[in-house]
């Protein structure tokens, strides 16, 4: 589903990813830790085809993503990639069910299946009731299940989500986290989450571990010792 070789990308003089080489199956939950500055939301970005390597390849449901033009990534980015942050960034002027329809229409789509789809995913998300709430009227935990909805309203390969329990109480955290399996379960998409959830990284399928710009392999005194730090700064895209 995800295969990454030789990744390397650097900002001026700081290389900040040094050869990452990863595969990430079909319907895998992949969790990507480490300390801040190691490298994650930059690589969660490369992903994402937010950013571009330096050198490597990038190959993200049988397509080469390194590739491609700017035109061709932005329709591949709305099409088969969907993405979770961790302030839910929802519009404020549109209801919940508005948000989550949004890039329905951008990848084209006719405005009652959009809404159709959208419904079905309210309803999933036990929102039904709040389909026409605007944001400032959701709770926290409301907002980010709109979030992800909106992740997944154009049926997307991979979904892609950067610190996304990180604004949450314990008991929206605790949800959040078996909503995404609920989803991989009932839609099948593969999950890589960056965070710094310690709970969060023990429930997923697998935990790749970065440091200073390299993955650390598995079962190796490094990895073994890792511990996850315990930080309570706000981490978004941009800021790794």
């Amino acid at each position: 589903m995800i295969t990454l070789q030789n990744i390397t990308k650097s900002f001026g003089s700081l290389q900040v990813l040094k050869g990452i080489d990863l595969h990430i199956d079909k319907g895998e939950i992949v969790s990507i830790v480490g300390p801040s500055g190691a490298g994650k939301t930059t690589l969660l970005q490369i992903i994402g085809t937010l950013d571009r390597p330096d050198t490597g390849s990038v190959c993200v449901d049988s397509v080469d993503i390194t590739t491609l033009s700017q035109k061709a990534l932005s329709d591949f980015r709305n099409r088969h990639l969907g993405f979770v942050f961790q302030f839910h960034q929802l519009l404020p002027e549109f209801t919940a069910l508005e948000n989550i329809m949004i890039p329905a229409f951008i990848a084209g789509t006719k405005q009652r299946e959009a809404k159709t789809r959208a419904t079905e995913l309210l309803q999933f998300m036990g929102l039904s009731d709040r389909a026409h709430h605007k944001p400032a009227e959701l709770s926290g935990g409301e907002k980010q299940r709109v979030a992800v909805a909106r992740a997944l309203v154009n049926n997307p390969a991979v979904i892609l989500a950067d610190e996304p329990s990180g604004s949450l109480d314990t008991q929206n955290k605790r949800e959040l986290h078996q909503l995404f399996f609920d989803l991989r379960d009932r839609f099948g998409q593969t999950f890589v989450i960056v965070t710094h959830d310690e709970q969060l990284a023990t429930l997923t399928d697998r935990t790749i571990h970065l440091c200073d710009g390299l993955i650390v392999p598995e079962n190796t005194p490094e990895n073994t010792d890792f511990t996850l730090p315990k930080v309570t700064d706000a981490i978004t895209l941009g800021n790794d």
